[in-house]
C-alpha cells in the first residue's frame, strides 16, 4: 500500500493535532486506507476518539483488526459531503457522536484515495446547519432509521431493475399516519407475521425496493415493521411549503411530517436524490454523483 505523500501527511498530523485537544471529542476519518500508526506517538488521545467510515467490506474487517471502530458507508459514487452525512448518522445511531458533540473529521474524496480535507463538525439540533436531532424521535429506533437511510440511497442509486423509481417511507408515530392516509391498492404486506415484515431483514428490504414501483406511501412503525404499501397521506396542503422543483412525493413528506411526530425519508424518481422531512421540512439530503439505472 503506497504511503500518504508529504502533504497528505501534513494534513493528517493537522487533523490528529487538532483532534488531541480536549476541545475537541471525536476524530471521524472517511476514507477505506488506514492512517500510519506513526502520526499517533504521542497522541494517544486522539488515537482513542478515531472511528474510521468505510466503504469496501474486506478493508471495514482491516481497519477492525487495528481497533478503530468503523462505521460501514453504502458502496456508492457519493460525494465527500453525502459521504460525511452518513457517517455521522450511522455514527450517532451507534451512539459514537451526540448533540454538542465536536468532530474533527478527515476526508478522502474517493474510499482508496489519500485524505485531502479537514471539517469541523459541531453535532448540533435540527435547526442549525448539520443537524441530527430527527435520529431522537421519540419511540423510533436509531438503528432502524439508519437502515432505512442506507435502503433509500440504495433505491435511488440503483432503481429497480434497470429503471429509476421513486419512493416515500413515512415512520414513527404509526397509528396517526394510518389514521391520516387511506389505501391506493391491496396492502403486499398484509397477513404475514411481524418477522416477515421487519426492514431489517434483507428479504423485506428487496419487497421494499420491488413495491416502490406502487403508487403511494409506505408506513413503518417505530421498530421498522412495515405496516403498509401504497398509502395515499391526508394532509392540509395549505400549511406545506416545499423547494420548487421537488414533486408531490416531497409535498406529502413535508405535509404528514407536519401533521403528525412522523419522520418522512423521500427518494426522488428524477434525479435519485434522497430527502429526510421531520416537522414539514427537509432535514437531511443525500445525492450520488452517478446512478447505476
Amino acid at each position: 500500500m503506497a504511503k500518504p505523500s508529504q502533504n497528505h501527511m501534513e494534513l493528517i498530523k493537522v487533523a490528529v493535532s487538532l483532534a488531541q485537544k480536549r476541545t475537541f471529542d471525536h476524530l471521524l476519518y472517511v476514507g477505506d486506507i488506514p492512517l500510519p500508526e506513526e502520526v499517533f506517538r504521542g497522541k494517544s488521545r486522539a488515537r482513542k476518539k478515531l472511528a474510521q467510515a468505510v466503504v469496501s467490506e474486506a478493508q471495514r474487517a482491516v481497519v477492525e483488526a487495528t481497533g478503530v471502530p468503523v462505521i460501514p458507508l453504502p458502496q456508492y459514487d457519493l460525494g465527500r459531503p453525502e459521504k460525511l452525512k452518513l457517517a455521522l448518522v450511522s455514527g450517532i445511531a451507534r451512539g459514537l457522536y451526540a448533540e454538542g458533540d465536536v468532530v474533527v473529521a478527515l476526508l478522502s474524496a474517493r474510499p482508496v484515495g489519500k485524505p485531502d480535507s479537514i471539517l469541523l463538525v459541531n453535532v448540533g439540533p435540527d435547526e442549525e446547519d448539520v443537524g441530527f436531532g430527527f435520529l431522537r424521535t421519540e419511540g423510533v429506533q436509531p438503528e432502524i432509521l439508519e437502515a432505512l437511510i442506507d435502503l433509500a440511497v440504495t433505491i435511488g442509486v440503483e432503481g429497480w431493475e434497470g429503471r429509476p423509481v421513486g419512493a416515500l417511507f413515512v415512520i414513527g408515530d404509526s397509528n396517526k399516519v394510518m389514521e391520516q392516509s387511506r389505501p391506493l391498492s391491496l396492502n403486499p404486506f398484509q397477513g404475514y407475521s411481524e418477522d416477515e415484515r421487519n426492514m431489517l431483514s434483507p428479504e423485506v428490504r428487496r419487497a421494499l425496493r420491488a413495491f416502490a414501483v406502487l403508487d403511494g406511501a409506505f408506513v413503518l412503525r417505530e421498530d421498522g415493521v412495515v405496516l403498509a404499501a401504497g398509502r395515499y397521506l391526508n394532509f392540509e396542503e395549505k400549511d406545506v411549503r416545499v423547494p420548487l422543483g421537488l414533486g408531490s412525493r416531497h409535498m406529502a413528506a413535508a405535509g404528514i411530517t407536519h401533521e403528525t411526530e412522523a419522520i418522512a425519508v423521500v427518494v426522488s424518481q428524477t434525479s435519485g436524490a434522497v430527502r429526510v422531512f421531520r416537522h414539514g421540512r427537509a432535514v437531511l439530503e443525500l445525492s450520488s454523483r452517478m446512478r447505476r439505472s
